[in-house]
């Protein structure tokens, strides 16, 4: 059955020489943390004044309320691990590590940007961090990081891949078409649902039977885990487990963190199918950057005073973002007909030897 925690891991260290066990984070690597989530939370914050103000067009997910998520998860992995995501993606691409710049630019259409442009908010990309997207389809992602995990198995790269869906994407028939495969293949992916409650507009209770969605996992007799999505901590833990899991015995996972978003589904959504009440509440009982903010005051890693400062650089970097995007050039006419398809010598790295 689907539980809390992963099915056991071997005692042993996986590839790379990495521990077997969590690595205890210095006070420095804590509040860094922290940093990233601010970053996230004020980044999103100018991106929604930008959207306002008609300088991004098009399609804008925010993730303002589900920073611990991207950071917490994104923070038990190895800089060459693989992370794929839905179009809720920006955050998940600043916790993996890129720059507010090109972010910020891709939202602006900018051929400065991580797409040149071309992807806007759905479609963040970067080779050099191993992200892979960004993908405008509910679900669409799911089979392609089983792909991707397949290809790290064969290649024996000792790698794992990360697969974000939101909660509207588990009744997808991609999504249990690629369980079924990872699960039969033994490959070293973990699927994590990000249950902020509203698919679209829809609460969960109404739109998918059998709850929690990590029993999902039970049908294909794979390791569920769930994680509070509000706490950091809890979910560097738990993804612990199932990035263990996925790269000592190359097995996958899936992983139900329970968040909450605290805008609507898109810059275009006035969420007015739930209440002002609702969300003050979840705010006052739960909001992650404060509740991970207090934790460390009292662990003495973190003053009022250096958390001001956290806060002038989020935001003075947020600013410099909207500036760059500003400033960048739009993409010539004839970039439309690049990126299309990927040169042949890089297509070569990846075919099996003749008679293989």
């Amino acid at each position: 059955m689907a539980s809390s925690g992963a099915k056991k891991v071997r005692s042993k260290e996986k590839p790379g020489n990495s521990p077997a066990m969590l690595p205890t984070l210095t006070p420095s690597e804590r509040v860094d943390l922290l940093r990233k989530m601010v970053l996230i939370r004020r980044f999103e914050q100018k991106a929604a004044q930008a959207f306002m103000q008609a300088k991004i067009r098009g399609f804008c997910h925010l993730y303002i309320g589900q920073e611990a998520v991207a950071v917490g998860s994104i923070s038990t992995l190895h800089p060459t691990d693989a992370v794929i995501t839905a179009y809720r993606d920006h955050g998940h691409a600043l916790a993996r590590g890129m720059s507010s710049r090109e972010c910020m630019a891709e939202l602006f259409g900018k051929i400065t940007g991580c797409s040149r442009g071309k992807g806007g908010s759905m479609h963040f990309f970067s080779k050099e961090k191993h992200f892979h997207g960004g993908h405008g389809i509910v679900g669409g992602q799911t089979p392609l990081a089983a792909g991707i995990a397949f290809a790290q198995k064969y290649n024996g790269t000792g790698e794992v891949t990360v697969c974000y869906l939101g909660d509207g994407a588990v009744n997808q028939g991609a999504f249990h078409e690629a369980l079924n495969l990872a699960a039969l293949w033994k490959l070293p992916v973990i699927y994590v649902i990000e249950n902020n409650e509203y698919s679209m507009g829809t609460h969960q209770s109404r739109s998918s039977a059998g709850y929690p969605l990590v029993k999902r996992a039970d049908g294909y007799d794979m390791a569920g885990i769930t994680a509070n999505g509000n706490d950091v901590d809890d979910v560097r833990e738990k993804m612990w487990d199932a990035v263990q899991l996925a790269r000592t015995e190359s097995l996958p996972s899936l992983v139900e963190i329970k968040t909450y978003r605290y805008r609507g589904h898109s810059m275009s959504d006035p969420g007015n199918y739930r209440t002002k009440e609702e969300i003050a509440e979840r705010k006052k009982e739960s909001e992650p950057i404060s509740m991970f903010k207090e934790r460390l005051y009292k662990e003495k890693v973190l003053t009022e005073k250096e958390y001001e400062e956290i806060e002038r650089q989020s935001v003075a970097e947020a600013e410099d973002a909207i500036a760059f995007a500003e400033a960048s050039a739009e993409p010539e006419v004839a970039t439309v007909f690049e990126d299309i398809h990927a040169p042949e010598d890089q297509i070569a790295e990846f075919r099996p030897p003749i008679g293989s």
